[in-house]
């Protein structure tokens, strides 16, 4: 009896995962957004590195994100547990790809956008120059922006379209789901505003999920 218990507690718990990748991500990209503003001069990139605090709030978004992306690994397994034994083959294939794929992207992201800031910090680097600084901030949008994004537009996809057919989902969510990843599959600029819609799909799934927990069987 107690390990059935712990089988129906799972989704519930792991939707307060997706809550947590959610609350994490989000405070993530707004820590690392700490960095030397675009047209800084030479003193001021030195200063933000050399400080006696120096990029003290950035790295602790580098630091968060692992954090990010593994409570998003326990809402792929929340969704998977949500649908069970009714799990398509081809779109379980789909949906564990890209969400993977997501995580990677987003833990290059992160590394990369720390890069400069670590090597400094522990390894005694020389402070980079304006143009390095600029060269690893566009690098580190490219993973999030360009294939990051990309990849959770079709994570989303996949699940609308299986929680669609399985009804798993009410409608509304569904209905978000489709236009929230049409919007980051057809976006072409860098608006840091959009990068939040994928956390706040996943809110919103994971309420849905908890709420609907103790239904499950």
């Amino acid at each position: 009896m107690a390990s059935v218990d712990r089988r129906l507690k799972t989704p519930r718990a792991a939707g307060i995962a997706g809550l947590a990748f959610a609350a994490l991500f989000v405070t993530s990209l707004v820590l690392l957004r700490n960095d030397p503003a675009r047209g800084s001069t030479a003193a001021e990139i030195r200063d933000f590195y050399l400080g006696t605090h120096a990029g003290s709030v950035a790295l602790v978004g580098v630091y968060l994100a692992p954090f990010s992306g593994i409570a998003f690994l326990w809402f792929i397994a929340a969704v998977r547990s949500l649908i069970g034994e009714r799990e398509d083959r081809f779109f379980a294939t789909v949906f564990l790809g890209s969400g993977l794929l997501f995580v990677a992207m987003l833990f290059v992201a992160a590394g990369v956008g720390g890069a400069l800031l670590a090597a400094v910090k522990f390894q005694h680097e020389p402070v980079p120059s304006a143009d390095t600084v600029v060269t690893i901030r566009s690098l580190a949008f490219g993973f999030l922006f360009v294939y990051g994004m990309r990849m959770a537009a079709v994570f989303m996809i996949v699940v609308s379209t299986i929680a669609m057919r399985l009804g798993v989902f009410p409608r509304w969510l569904v209905v978000a789901g489709y236009l929230a990843a049409l919007v980051l599959i057809l976006n072409v600029s860098y608006s840091e505003a959009l990068v939040l819609v994928f956390p706040a799909w996943v809110a919103a799934v994971s309420v849905v999920i908890t709420v609907r927990a103790p239904d499950t069987d």
